[in-house]
């Protein structure tokens, strides 16, 4: 059986909102699987144990650039929140979205290998990405970009730690409006069919779960079930999102595009520190280790 640490149970619930004792629970029956325990906790909670699993674990700044017909968005990872506001490095970051959008680097190797110079470091990207660190006392990193090409294209930035890029034909304000309607609501997929297999494949196990413990006939629970993956995929797909800014509160992302006859063929959405796990410090245990030493110190100089 794994040891359930106070860290743990912090990461758990600062990962579902969930109740301190119900988050330690999910851990003993999960044997310390936070994965598992989230899961667990979405089965007994609902949704609400759901709402705070897009909080932000990481540092960074998402920025995008269009040059010519090209465009990219990218996502930089530093440290802190105070380094992401350093002006060397949110210079490096738009330099490295201008850099992707004019060359089409293959990958962040490649994108790591082209000229740059800035602070008086280079000739390469990766170059200067050293010469910062040594300067600012921070590690970074380049963690992904999206390049687009041949089409019409629209960027919105939410601050520095939200961005969003669209491809598509027809209105630039309606393009505009998706763009920042994607910031905001976070979809997962351009349509229904295109939700990632494993999402799906998540939402069914738990539905499964939750559906089991009704204690209904199975052809009710199979329903149930298939109703509350229909529903996911809704929640999730940006096409069968309901508008944020509909004015009756029920017009689709396809009905508004329908209407001003825009149809949207991509987009992509960066989160600074999506699915990276911050380190979360145990600070009763370091405290509890510091003082062990200590007395441990203490006891050989007086042996």
């Amino acid at each position: 059986m794994a040891a359930i640490t106070a860290s743990m149970v912090a990461e758990l619930r600062a990962r579902t909102d969930a109740p301190m004792m119900e988050c330690k629970k999910a851990l003993t029956e999960a044997d310390g699987d936070l994965t598992r325990a989230e899961e667990i906790l979405r089965v007994k909670l609902g949704n609400k144990a759901g709402k705070a699993a897009s909080r932000i674990t990481a540092e960074g700044v998402v920025a995008a650039a269009v040059v010519g017909g090209a465009g990219a968005l990218i996502e930089v990872n530093c440290e802190t929140d105070f380094v992401s506001k350093n002006d060397a490095f949110l210079a490096f970051v738009n330099a490295l979205a201008g850099l992707v959008a004019e060359k089409n680097p293959a990958d962040v190797d490649a994108l790591s290998a082209l000229p740059l110079s800035q602070e008086g470091f280079g000739p390469t990207v990766e170059d200067v990405r050293k010469g910062l660190i040594g300067k600012i006392g921070e590690n970074m990193t380049i963690r992904r970009f999206k390049r687009y090409e041949g089409g019409k294209l629209v960027s919105y930035l939410h601050g520095t730690r939200i961005g969003v890029m669209v491809e598509f034909d027809g209105d630039d304000v309606a393009a505009k409006d998706v763009a920042m309607h994607v910031a905001a609501m976070k979809p997962a997929a351009l349509s229904s069919a295109e939700v990632p297999a494993e999402l799906v494949a998540k939402e069914r196990k738990i539905a499964e779960e939750k559906a089991a413990e009704s204690g209904k006939p199975a052809d009710i629970v199979a329903k149930m079930v298939e109703g509350s993956v229909q529903k996911f995929l809704k929640e999730v797909s940006l096409l069968d999102q309901v508008f944020v800014k509909a004015a009756d509160g029920k017009q689709t992302v396809a009905a508004m595009l329908k209407e001003k006859a825009t149809a949207v063929k991509s987009f992509t959405l960066y989160v600074v520190g999506e699915g990276i796990e911050k380190k979360v410090d145990d600070f009763a245990a370091e405290v509890a280790a510091q003082k062990a030493a200590a007395e441990a110190a203490a006891a050989a100089k007086n042996a």
